[in-house]
C-alpha cells in the first residue's frame, strides 16, 4: 500500500516537473522567435542595414 502510493507520487511529480519543462520550453521557443521575426523585419524597414548603399543626395 505504502509502495503504491510512492510510486504515484513519483509518477505525478515526474509528469508535473516535465510538463513545465515542456511550457518552458516551448514559450521560450516562442519568444526566441518573436525576436529573430523583430530582428530580420528591422532590415526590410531599413534597407540601408541589410548591407545596401545609401544614396548620397548633394
Amino acid at each position: 500500500m505504502v509502495k503504491t502510493k510512492l510510486i504515484l507520487v513519483a509518477i505525478a511529480t515526474s509528469l508535473a516537473v516535465g510538463s513545465t519543462g515542456l511550457w518552458l520550453l516551448i514559450s521560450e521557443k516562442q519568444a526566441a522567435w518573436e525576436r529573430r521575426e523583430k530582428f530580420f523585419g528591422s532590415s526590410k524597414e531599413y534597407p540601408t542595414s541589410g548591407g545596401e548603399k545609401m544614396k548620397i543626395e548633394w
